[in-house]
C-alpha cells in the first residue's frame, strides 16, 4: 500500500519503519522543517522493550542510555529522605526509574535512522486536511500540494489535528484530566547535580523534579496540582506567558527554585503542558486510522506513553500485514488487539494516588516523606519490583507477526 504517516515523532518513526518491512511504501510528513529530535528524558518498559527489540534495535538504545540510577525525595535543604533505585535485576516490574532511560531526541534518532532508507520523509509539511472514499485518501498539504493514499495515519500526538477528523462530530470530549500540569526545561548542569534524580515537594501541590542526562545539562520538570480554566488555557499561550504562570505559581517554593526559574528565563528547550489521557472510542474511520498518543495518550505518570506508541505502531503494521487485501478488517483487528493493553496502562494512572504524591500542606509532605523513608528503609519498594510477575502493561504479550520479523521482507 501507499500510505501517508502523519508526524514523525517516536509512533511515527516506528510505524513507518514496520510497515517498510511490510513492504509498503511510505511516506512520513513532519510539520517541523527538519527530524524533531528534541525533548526530555523519556523510558521504556515492558511492551516497549520487547517493540525495540523486536526492531533489532535494543543494542542501539543501550548504547544511548542515560545512566539515571534512581530517584531520591529531598527536603528543602536537598537532604534526601528516601531514595528509590532502579530494577536492574532483569526480573520484575522496573520502579519509578526504568532500566532503560533515554532522551526523546536519541530515541527518535535511532528509529529514523533505521528507517530513512526505506520512508520518503517530508519536513516543514502538514497535512491540514483530507477526503476519502472507498478506494483512496486523500491529502491536502499546508504547502497546497496533495497527494492520494491507500491509507492515512494521524500519529501526531496528544494534541492531534488528524483526531479531530478521524473521530465522529459528536464524541466526547477525548481528554481525560487528572487536574495537573507539567513543564520542562533544561538548565546548565553544576556539580551537586547527580545520577539521582532528585523530587521536591512544595506546599500547594507542587513538585519540582531534578535529573540530569549529560555532563553540561540538568532537565528541570515543575509539575502544579491545580484544576482552573487559566491553568488549562495557558499551554496554548505564547510561551512567555507560560514562564510567567509557571514563575508565579513556583516563586516561593524553595530548595533550588531560585536557579530553575532563572534557567527558565532564557532556556530554548521550555515546554508546558497539561497532563491529560486521549481516550476514544474508536480510533479508525475509512482509510483513515490513529496510531500512538494521537489514539490512546497514557500520561506522563503512567511511565508507558513511548513504550505504548512503540507498541502500538507494531501491533498497527502487523495487523495490515495479516490482512493485506482487506484494510477494514486490519482496522478492526488493530483495535481488538489493542485495546486491553491501552486499557490497561491508562487505568494504571489513579487521581487520588497521584495526589498522594503531591500533599497540599507542609504537614502532608513531611508524613509522606516519612512513610516513604521507613518503606526505602524496609526494602519495600526493591522487594515489590523485583518480585512483581508483570511490568507495566499487564500480562498482555506482543503478538507474533511473521511478516515484520528480521529477514522477512
Amino acid at each position: 500500500m501507499k500510505v501517508l504517516v502523519c508526524g514523525g515523532g517516536v509512533a511515527g518513526q516506528a510505524l513507518a519503519y514496520w510497515l517498510a518491512r511490510g513492504g509498503h511504501r511510505v511516506t512520513v510528513a513532519e510539520r517541523f522543517p527538519a527530524l524533531r529530535d528534541t525533548g526530555a528524558q523519556v523510558d521504556l518498559r515492558g511492551q516497549g522493550i520487547d517493540a525495540v527489540e523486536r526492531m533489532g534495535l535494543l543494542d542501539t538504545v543501550r548504547d544511548k542510555l542515560v545512566d539515571e540510577a534512581g530517584v531520591a525525595f529531598v527536603n528543602a535543604r536537598g537532604k534526601a529522605r528516601a531514595t528509590i533505585m532502579a530494577n536492574t535485576s532483569g526480573r520484575g516490574r522496573q520502579s519509578l526509574t526504568s532500566e532503560y532511560e533515554i532522551m526523546r531526541g536519541d530515541l527518535v534518532r535511532i528509529l529514523h535512522e533505521a528507517a530513512k532508507d526505506d520512508v520518503n520523509h517530508l519536513f516543514g509539511v502538514a497535512a491540514e486536511r483530507f477526503e476519502q472514499d472507498e478506494r483512496k485518501v486523500v491529502a491536502h498539504f499546508s504547502d497546497g500540494s496533495s497527494g492520494e493514499y491507500d491509507l492515512l495515519v494521524g500519529a501526531d500526538g496528544q494534541g492531534s489535528r488528524m483526531r479531530r477528523t478521524v473521530l465522529p462530530d459528536d464524541s466526547p470530549d477525548p481528554y481525560w484530566r487528572v487536574g495537573m500540569h507539567m513543564a520542562y526545561w533544561f538548565v546548565p548542569r553544576i556539580a551537586s547535580d547527580t545520577d539521582i534524580r532528585d523530587t521536591y515537594n512544595a506546599p500547594g501541590g507542587r513538585m519540582i523534579m531534578r535529573r540530569s542526562h549529560n555532563p553540561t545539562e540538568t532537565q528541570v520538570y515543575f509539575v502544579l496540582r491545580e484544576e482552573s480554566e487559566e491553568a488549562t488555557a495557558v499551554h496554548r499561550e505564547p510561551v512567555e506567558r507560560q514562564k510567567e504562570f509557571w514563575a508565579d505559581r513556583f516563586r516561593d517554593a524553595g530548595w533550588q527554585t531560585g536557579r530553575f526559574l532563572e534557567g527558565m528565563r532564557t532556556t530554548g528547550s521550555f515546554y508546558s503542558q497539561e497532563v491529560v489521557q486521549v481516550r476514544t472510542d474508536t480510533w479508525s474511520k475509512g482509510r483513515a486510522v490513529l496510531v500512538g498518543d494521537a489514539a490512546h495518550c497514557a500520561s506522563p505518570f503512567s511511565g508507558m506513553g513511548i513504550s505504548g506508541g512503540l507498541t502500538g505502531a507494531y501491533v498497527l503494521a502487523g495487523e495490515i500485514n495479516r490482512c493485506p487485501h482487506d484494510l477494514p478488517q486490519a482496522l478492526a483487528n488493530y483495535d481488538t488487539v489493542l485495546r486491553p493493553f491501552v486499557d490497561e496502562i491508562q487505568a494504571e494512572v489513579k487521581p487520588h494516588l497521584l495526589r498522594v504524591g503531591m500533599p497540599m500542606s507542609r504537614l502532608a509532605i513531611d508524613a509522606f516523606h516519612s512513610v516513604t523513608a521507613l518503606a526505602c528503609f524496609l526494602r519495600v519498594p526493591g522487594l515489590i519490583a523485583r518480585f512483581s510477575r508483570e511490568d507495566r502493561g499487564g500480562s498482555w504479550r506482543l503478538p507474533d507477526y511473521p511478516e515484520l520479523r528480521l529477514g522477512a521482507a
